[in-house]
């Protein structure tokens, strides 16, 4: 089937959903009242009713994440049809929001800031760190939202709920309630074991949840575009024999030789009740990958000849602690408080060794991360207002070495970023109001955001490589954003909204510091310490439709983006050329040198067909370009239109989905040469469209026992997402087992 035919069938026919099996959790006569008083959090720092938030929220549910009984956090996101996915590796998954990917989209979890100090503008893996096990849910806040979460929302957040302790209803310790999953997948041998316990009382809870997966090599699909099935395919791979790099051939050159890693993770979290109504929180979090090879680089070849022996993530590790506490009621002006005060400690390191070459290159990033954030509430007839304050302090070190294979002799090498001192501070007041009028027919959401941010680094060794004429960056930059919406609301089914935001991003180590040589003597990569923060403004309609039978959604936005840091050429002691690495090498660096627009929507649609049959689907479209010179040019990071529909029912103790999920052609002329949409990895014509056919069911064995199966990508479709540089599973066979009590 042509795919552009059926997005237009989609598009013609449904349109798209809001919830992605939405209107079978709840009752479909009345879905409009139930789905405008959902409870979301991301909106504002306390939780609030969905109706009394103007900016586009889309909301997957615990039962939703159960029923995706997806095998990473990326692929949930990618599942849901609402997130575009870029993967470079089976060990990653990069989110993309309205055109804006990495640095540029913030994550969460559980009003933590996951966004540090060195989160890069190209393309990301932290999100698998996030176990599915622990979600009860995730909220995608689409479009500019710096007003209440800060820099890095130029595009929208993702936010990350997990579950809370469950109190027991007596004075005395029990198990209140408990979890367990068993899961099995054929495209890549998955093996996934978790177990979960809520143990409290009246006062005091825990909940403990423990989560190890293991992933062998991704089959890729066999059937597909020739052209694309000879260039990814994986025909050879390196083995290092008796000490010399060999190329082995595959035996099955759809095996996507060396891109299987495991994983580890770990939740625990304690909360104590007082009688005052008063809530302590302690929450700690741990997640440790393997080595993660780095497929797409390992898959790179010149003239035939592999360019990279070894190129892996070492293991990467997240860990948070934290503390909040929560009251209402409380006397004065203020009748509520939030407060959230954690530290957060990654490592993340890369080693890399080219073909016949014996040194293996190993450069390490801890980053430690103390935060807080503190946020009143007042509530009054028709008006909430929410002040506080939030702020990130970060201390990076920097490390790296080389190490030869045959002598074990170590030797320095440049560091990813400076190799001193490295500090980076975060601080913001904000303010966000909501007035609730004509009897909440008409509703006004207003914010202002003031933050300020400062960077400090020096270094220690600047002779490796060549000499840098400077020991000390430093930067001080502010920024002020707001927001100003309106809802009207003029009967239980109809909604229309209208919304101006606007977001910020300061620049990081990743943008100002690092010298960093991405392609051997093409392009060397210097700091700039006068880059000033990006800005973006977006207006946005939307008008929503629901009714017992058939829920519809339509938005369209245009988003302006100023001072867009780009990479590009630039000069150094006067020089744009340098002698690095004894290479002569051109000189380029990170620049506000470009102004960028992006405008898209979509449409969601959810209808019932019949008592125990719904239909849902949802399509996007974005369209990005950059304003540089005299020249309008492609933007990176845009995906082509996606899209995705099911069929779904349910019946007692049994609920399936027959469902599809598409992405159009992105053509070679859409891509952004100079930026991170990985011309490399596509096709001579660009990527080709694809679209997969899948069905999942679920069936309650016991009360406590439940299964679920499904086979994915039933037509065995070799493909690959916009941009990625590992080719998408095969035909996956996945068997589970849950327990629930």
């Amino acid at each position: 089937m042509d795919v552009k035919k059926l997005g237009m069938m989609i598009a013609l026919c449904l349109g798209i959903q809001n919830g992605w099996a939405q209107g079978v959790i709840i009752k479909f006569n009345d879905s409009a009242s139930i789905y405008l008083n959902e409870i979301v959090i991301s909106g504002s720092k306390f939780l609030e009713k969905k109706k009394n938030i103007v900016q586009k929220i889309d909301v997957l549910s615990a039962q939703q994440i159960r029923e995706a009984n997806a095998a990473t956090m990326p692929d949930l996101l990618q599942q849901s049809g609402k997130v575009f996915v870029q993967k470079s590796q089976q060990g990653g998954g990069s989110p993309v929001l309205r055109g804006f990917e990495a640095s540029r989209i913030q994550l969460s979890i559980d009003g933590v800031r996951h966004n540090n100090a060195i989160t890069r503008s190209g393309h990301l893996q932290n999100s698998i760190s996030f176990d599915q096990s622990g979600i009860e849910r995730i909220e995608v806040l689409n479009g500019p939202a710096s007003t209440i979460h800060g820099s890095d929302a130029l595009g929208g957040v993702i936010t990350v709920k997990t579950k809370d302790p469950v109190l027991g209803k007596t004075n005395t310790f029990t198990v209140n309630s408990a979890n367990g999953l068993m899961r099995f997948a054929t495209a890549n041998q998955e093996k996934t074991v978790s177990a979960g316990v809520h143990i409290g009382n009246r006062q005091f809870a825990s909940y403990t949840q423990l989560t190890y997966t293991d992933f062998d090599d991704l089959r890729q699909g066999r059937n597909g575009n020739d052209s694309a099935l000879l260039l990814w395919k994986r025909f050879t791979y390196v083995d290092r024999i008796n000490g010399t790099d060999s190329v082995v051939t595959n035996s099955n050159p759809l095996i996507q030789r060396y891109s299987g890693y495991s994983q580890v993770d770990v939740l625990q979290k304690l909360q104590w009740k007082t009688q005052g109504g008063a809530k302590h929180g302690l929450n700690l979090q741990y997640s440790r990958t393997s080595n993660i090879p780095r497929y797409d680089r390992l898959s790179e070849q010149s003239a035939g000849i592999p360019k990279f022996a070894e190129w892996y993530y070492g293991p990467q590790i997240r860990s948070l602690a934290a503390y909040t506490f929560e009251k209402n009621n409380l006397p004065g002006f203020f009748r509520e408080v939030s407060v959230n005060i954690n530290h957060q400690f990654w490592q993340e390191s890369r080693y890399n060794r080219r073909f016949k070459n014996d040194i293996l290159s190993a450069r390490t990033e801890n980053i430690h991360v103390a935060a807080y954030s503190v946020a009143f509430r007042k509530k009054c007839r028709q008006h909430e207002l929410s002040v506080g304050s939030d702020g990130q302090f970060n201390f990076l070190q920097s490390q790296a070495q080389g190490t030869n294979l045959l002598t074990n002799a170590i030797s320095a090498i440049d560091t990813r970023y400076p190799d001193g001192i490295n500090r980076m501070q975060l601080i913001g007041l904000f303010a966000q109001h909501i007035w609730k009028l004509t009897d909440t027919r008409w509703v006004l959401n207003d914010g202002l955001r003031w933050s300020i941010n400062n960077l400090h680094s020096t270094l220690v060794d600047t002779t490796i490589q060549f000499r840098l004429p400077f020991t000390t960056l430093n930067q001080r930059n502010a920024a002020l954003t707001g927001n100003v919406g309106m809802a009207f609301t003029p009967n239980q089914y109809w909604r229309l909204t209208a919304n101006y935001s606007s977001g910020f991003r300061a620049p990081n180590f990743d943008d100002m510091t690092k010298v960093f040589e991405s392609v051997a003597g093409q392009r060397l990569i210097v700091p700039n310490t006068t880059l000033k923060p990006e800005f973006t403004h977006n207006m946005e309609l939307g008008v929503e439709r629901r009714g017992s039978k058939l829920n519809l959604q339509a938005y369209a936005y245009y988003t302006f983006l100023r001072n867009y840091i780009v990479t590009d050429r630039y000069t150094y002691q006067g020089q744009d050329v340098v002698l690095y690495d004894g290479v002569l090498t051109p000189v380029y660096a990170s620049q506000n040198k470009a102004k960028a627009f992006i405008y898209g929507g979509g449409l969601q649609a959810n209808a019932v067909l019949a008592k125990y049959w719904s239909l849902n689907g949802n399509v996007q479209y974005t369209y990005g370009r950059i304003h540089q010179d005299t020249a309008l040019t492609p933007l990176d990071h845009i995906p082509p239109i996606t899209g995705r529909l099911g069929m779904y029912y349910k019946k007692n103790k049994l609920s399936s989905e027959f469902f599809t999920l598409f992405n159009g052609t992105k053509p070679l002329w859409a891509y952004n040469i100079g930026g991170e949409d990985n011309l490399v990895y596509a096709t001579p014509s660009g990527t080709p469209a694809w679209y997969t056919l899948n069905i999942r069911a679920t069936y309650a064995i016991t009360e406590r026992f439940t299964v679920q199966a499904a086979i994915e990508n039933i037509l065995d479709r070799n493909y690959r997402t916009f941009a990625s540089g590992i080719s998408a599973p095969g035909r996956n066979l996945i068997i589970s087992l849950r327990y629930a009590y």
